[in-house]
């Protein structure tokens, strides 16, 4: 079942559960903070951005989980292969952050003695910049990028618990072409908005205690059209639709359920993508494992973002049948207790 929601209405009922489950190609639903039922610090919100092409990427996150705060960064070079992240966590900020309630407009921004990061949105437009002191060493990290966002499907999904007044309500749009820079000491990574392309990971949400997911995302042109994907699965009721879709020529096409097969033995070796509607078939050639562990007492997180090289084929929901082949994105498998 794919159900797609059409008519637009509070996410919430007064139960603080999410009055209609399924899939939605924009934020149909509307969030307000002020009708969670469900105690602050469990509350989870955050902003996710990554930024890349066929050599490099960034990812900056502003994300407020209730009792902690993260703002992070992350450079990774595909030609070496080479990583950095850097975070800095907060204590406690349950709803300081006053991020929007809305993807469509508005500011989210942290600022502290070693960390200035900033994203604006509105009028189809979007602006990140971020300063990072001490990102690497003693080298700063500056990044300066300007994303155009035009009239386009994207893929809204509201997703129940089976706990009650929990829930995810979560948008990811692509195919947003980038332009600007990051720079590292003496190395400058640029990005085109020929060959350079964004996509948002927006959330909000109550989540239950202990989380695994499955996420893979990727963008870039195929024969001259402007296609990216969105795939994944793992918690929360999916029974009224799942999060798998893809976006040609601005347009959304519902794909069913897509399985991640990965070696057992290795992140690195090559993983496989099947789905139970033949729609999204694909081999997966990784080219390195942006991998981190953190162990905490209650709180641990467990994550491998793989990026790398997508070839098969996608079929539209006419019928028509795309292939890929060396498409630049990324899969990855997250556990989270917190």
């Amino acid at each position: 079942m794919q159900h797609e929601i059409l008519e637009r209405k509070p996410l919430l009922d007064k139960n603080g559960n999410i009055a209609e489950p399924g899939w939605a190609r924009g934020l149909v639903s509307q969030y307000r903070r002020a009708d969670i039922k469900a105690a602050r610090i469990r509350i989870k919100e955050w902003d996710y951005y990554l930024v890349s092409n066929d050599t490099h990427a960034v990812a900056l996150t502003i994300a407020d989980n209730g009792y902690m705060g993260l703002i992070s960064a992350s450079l990774i070079d595909f030609t070496k292969p080479w990583e950095q992240t850097t975070s800095v966590m907060t204590a406690f900020p349950m709803g300081r952050f006053k991020l929007p309630e809305s993807s469509d407009k508005g500011v989210s921004e942290f600022s502290n003695k070693g960390v200035s990061m900033r994203f604006e949105a509105g009028n189809g437009k979007r602006e990140l910049s971020c300063r990072f002191k001490r990102f690497l060493g003693e080298e700063t990290l500056d990044i300066a990028i300007s994303l155009d966002q035009p009239e386009m499907d994207s893929m809204v999904i509201a997703t129940p618990f089976e706990k009650s007044k929990a829930f995810y309500y979560n948008q990811k749009i692509n195919c947003m072409r980038a332009g600007g820079k990051a720079v590292l000491g003496a190395r400058e990574y640029a990005f085109d908005p020929d060959t350079s392309f964004a996509t948002l990971d927006w959330g909000r949400g109550v989540w239950t205690y202990d989380n695994t997911w499955y996420w893979g995302n990727g963008n870039g042109i195929v024969d001259g059209k402007l296609l990216g994907f969105n795939i994944g699965y793992g918690f929360g009721n999916t029974s009224a639709a799942s999060e798998n879709l893809v976006i040609y020529e601005g347009r959304a096409h519902k794909l069913s359920q897509v399985s991640f097969n990965i070696p057992k033995d290795s992140f690195v070796k090559p993983w496989t993508f099947t789905s139970d509607d033949n729609r999204f078939e694909m081999d997966f050639v990784p080219v390195i494992d942006r991998a981190a562990h953190t162990n905490a007492l209650i709180i641990e997180s467990d994550q491998h973002q793989v990026f790398g090289r997508f070839s098969g084929r996608i079929k539209l929901d006419d019928g028509r049948t795309i292939e890929l082949k060396d498409f630049m994105g990324f899969a990855e498998k997250v556990r989270n207790r917190y």
